[in-house]
């Protein structure tokens, strides 16, 4: 489950990615390069704009969605008492090792 919800992740912010790319900016932006200009040919200039910007919408809470899924289910949980690995560092470099004490020669 956790795979499959990994692949549909990347799968979802692929899609995105080209969905933001297609979309045209003032100054002409990537659609032009990728062929987004004649995307507007099929369905209209103003519905082309629409359809992107919607399903931009669509594709980042969906993105988001599956993110959070991911975290808060199927992530492992650190124990309580384990702490961060940046204190657990911190604890060992303030740890010096201890020398024994020194032994007395025997008195004779």
């Amino acid at each position: 489950m956790f795979t499959l919800l990994i692949v549909l992740e990347l799968v979802i912010s692929i899609l995105l990615i080209l969905a933001v790319l297609m979309q045209s900016s003032k100054g002409g932006g990537l659609a032009g390069s990728f062929g987004g200009g004649n995307v507007g040919v099929v369905f209209g200039v103003r519905r082309t704009a629409d359809f992107l910007t919607r399903a931009t919408q669509v594709l980042a809470g969906v993105f988001l969605v599956l993110a959070l899924v991911i975290n808060i289910f199927f992530l492992p949980r650190a124990s309580s008492s384990a702490g961060s690995v940046l204190q657990q560092q911190g604890e060992q470099r303030t740890m010096t090792p201890q020398l024994p004490p020194p032994q007395q020669a025997p008195v004779q």
